[in-house]
């Protein structure tokens, strides 16, 4: 039902209410709550803890007329009491809040109380009556034009109408998991009467959440494994390992057998390799392309940045050559003719592996024969142009690789429809890269630190958040500033280079060769660096202003340094005092475990910051949350499978609403199932 079948929703208000995703009925009532008031215990005004939301409950005996500070606002004020003492209570711009409260009545004030033992004062609080009908009160995310109270009395129309929502969840399905019908769960979480109450709904809609997106996944796999591919004839990778420098570990051969072998079936094969940083995942991408050279066929390497897509060619081509295999390059900033002549020549298949960015995706862009399609740090690309690169060959393979190491249970859920394959060893002679956390305080200490290991013939990088200087955050270090204050400075006589996205390709190419070939002693970069620089030589890593990195991040910026044989540090620069920063930083000093660190910052901040939701192509949640309910994922997983066992396309009409539900949910990432 459209949501301007509600009173008090016109035109304007529908318009509004459509920014924030709510088009229907359906979609107000699966506008969760994103907290809840607590009124079933009330504090005494002494009692209450300080800075903390809290219910004080306590009598009014005192109002103030108006008072108007020199910035205009209008203040109001009124004092209310209880046994135990008096408190003062400010509102801002709200006259009627303070007129509508009568002498000698009690209320429940809700807010944060602040103060000390003499002196209480609450700003800004919401009120209730002494006897609250129901002790929760739930708050709504919401957008200007949309107020609390307007909102929740949507909800109490849209309530009523509750029973018209679709059950997705078959009754055995529910009988076995103990879960309640969606209207009472619904009702519930909106309106929940105790604390009992309101963990049944959660749980519920919590499960059917993550049933459904379970679901889709399947789903995409089932369509992945449908599709027929051209099998690979079995070939000896011997030559590959022969013309290697270097001993692969035996996580990099296991990931090379699982890939080939899925390369000989005859449904595509659809491999994620996941290891941490310098763990060798992109020896299994070119061990993948030369399986599919001795089949005659064509590869497509795509990176993130042109930066990484250039260390690719000029990393893999010398080896791709003793293979006899040639090797393209194709990014953004070549020139028209080149973009051409290198267009004809896939086309005509005189490459068997082309390595570039987002260009490889152009529309003039085809291959003569393209059998895999390797997409690299998989994070940093939409599933839509995943697949938009795949189609340019006839279900081709695809091998997809990322750094960020993703907890087992995100893992499932993201890439459910991918076979997975996980590098855990590091290449042999690979020393742990040591990390401290430092103040700004010690920075000329950390400076001696990095001018002996430069004295010795070593190189350093140092990170900055910014590209330049702005009005904003004063505090924060800009690259090309710090770059010259540096070179002028505690680095004077030092080669110092600068590196950063806004620069021009051949300016970038310019520094990076200077920094490769060690002219370039000290690199001031911005996050360019995270991904793919490869350069044995650098030592050490410092980051200015740590606090604005997130930990999985700071890990692939550390993930630079301890390429080579010698110790390697790492020195993250903070002056925060925040309680959360300062364990974030002393997580990343304890360990380099990528996994733990990745399982760290998940639990804190959540799989939407973690990932990314447009760029990892994970559907927003409304209510679940893979980093804490993972005992609700295996369960939800569980039951889709047995679902899609007995219904693999869900064309049943008992799963048609399930069906719709995970079509919405798959649309909102571009991946819709057939």
């Amino acid at each position: 039902m459209d949501i301007r079948m509600l009173r008090g929703v016109g035109e304007t208000r529908a318009r509004t209410l459509a920014k924030m995703g709510i088009a229907t009925l359906e979609d107000l009532l699966l506008h969760y709550p994103r907290g809840y008031i607590d009124l079933s215990a009330p504090c005494g005004i002494l009692d209450a803890p300080l800075d903390r939301p809290c219910a004080v409950l306590a009598t009014v005996i005192k109002k103030s007329g108006e008072i108007r500070t020199r910035g205009g606002l209008k203040m109001y004020k009124a004092t209310v009491a209880d046994d135990s003492g008096e408190m003062e209570l400010t509102f801002f711009n709200t006259k009627y809040a303070v007129e509508s409260l009568d002498y000698d009545a009690a209320y429940l004030f809700y807010g944060r109380v602040e103060g000390n033992l003499l002196r209480r004062e609450m700003r800004a609080p919401q009120i209730f009556p002494p006897r609250a009908d129901r002790p929760f009160f739930a708050v709504y995310p919401l957008t200007a034009g949309v107020s609390a109270r307007t909102f929740s009395g949507l909800v109490e129309q849209a309530l009523k109408l509750s029973p018209i929502l679709p059950e997705r969840i078959p009754a055995d399905i529910r009988a076995e998991y103990r879960l309640e019908g969606i209207a009472g769960a619904v009702r519930a979480i909106h309106r929940p009467q105790n604390s009992d109450e309101l963990e049944t709904a959660k749980r519920r809609l919590i499960f059917e959440e993550l049933f459904t997106l379970a679901a889709g996944v399947g789903l995409l796999r089932t369509r992945t494994r449908a599709a027929a591919a051209q099998p690979m004839e079995p070939h000896s990778l011997q030559p590959f390992y022969d013309a290697l420098p270097f001993t692969l570990t035996g996580a990099q051969r296991r990931a090379i057998e699982e890939l080939t072998a899925d390369m000989r079936r005859s449904a595509p094969a659809n491999r994620l390799v996941q290891g941490d940083v310098g763990s060798g995942k992109t020896m299994v991408a070119a061990a993948g392309a030369y399986f599919a050279f001795l089949s005659g066929a064509q590869s497509a390497m795509m990176a993130p940045t042109e930066l990484l897509a250039r260390q690719h060619y000029e990393g893999l081509s010398p080896l791709c050559g003793r293979l006899g295999m040639k090797v393209g390059l194709l990014v953004g900033s070549m020139t028209p003719a080149k973009k051409r002549a290198m267009h004809e020549a896939l086309a005509a298949g005189e490459f068997d592996l082309c390595i570039g960015t987002h260009a490889l995706l152009s529309q003039g862009v085809s291959f003569q024969n393209l059998a895999l399609v390797i997409t690299d740090e998989q994070h940093r690309f939409g599933v839509a142009q995943r697949a938009a690169l795949g189609q340019k060959g006839r279900h081709a393979h695809t091998l997809v690789m990322s750094a960020t190491p993703i907890p087992r249970t995100l893992a499932l859920m993201i890439y459910g429809e991918l076979d997975v394959s996980v590098i855990d060893e590091l290449p042999p002679g690979r020393s742990p890269v040591l990390t401290y956390k430092i103040s700004s305080g010690k920075r000329e200490r950390a400076f001696g630190f990095i001018r002996e290991h430069l004295d010795r013939g070593l190189q350093a990088y140092i990170v900055c958040p910014r590209v330049e200087a702005g009005e904003e955050d004063t505090g924060l270090r800009a690259a090309t500033d710090y770059m010259l204050e540096l070179s002028g400075g505690a680095f004077k006589g030092y080669t110092v280079g600068l590196l950063h996205g806004r620069m021009k390709a051949a300016d970038k190419e310019r520094t990076m060769a200077g920094f490769q070939d060690g002219t370039v002693q000290l690199l001031v970069s911005t996050t360019v660096v995270e991904v793919g620089v490869d350069v044995p030589n650098a030592v050490i890593m410092m980051v200015e202003n740590a606090e604005r990195f997130g930990l999985s991040q700071l890990h692939q910026l550390r993930g630079r340094v301890g390429r080579g044989k010698e110790q390697s540090y790492c020195i993250l620069l903070s002056d925060s005092t925040s309680p959360e920063t300062l364990d974030r930083l002393k997580t990343m000093c304890r360990t380099n475990d990528g996994f733990a660190i990745a399982e760290y910052d998940l639990r804190t901040r959540g799989p939407g910051n973690f990932l990314g939701q447009q760029q990892h192509g994970l559907p927003q949640l409304r209510i679940a949350d893979l980093a804490t309910d993972v005992e609700v994922v295996a369960e939800a997983q569980r039951a889709a499978n047995r679902v899609l066992a007995d219904d693999p396309a869900l064309q049943k009409p008992k799963h048609a609403a399930l069906r719709a539900a995970v079509e919405r949910l798959m649309d909102s990432v571009g991946e819709r199932p057939n």
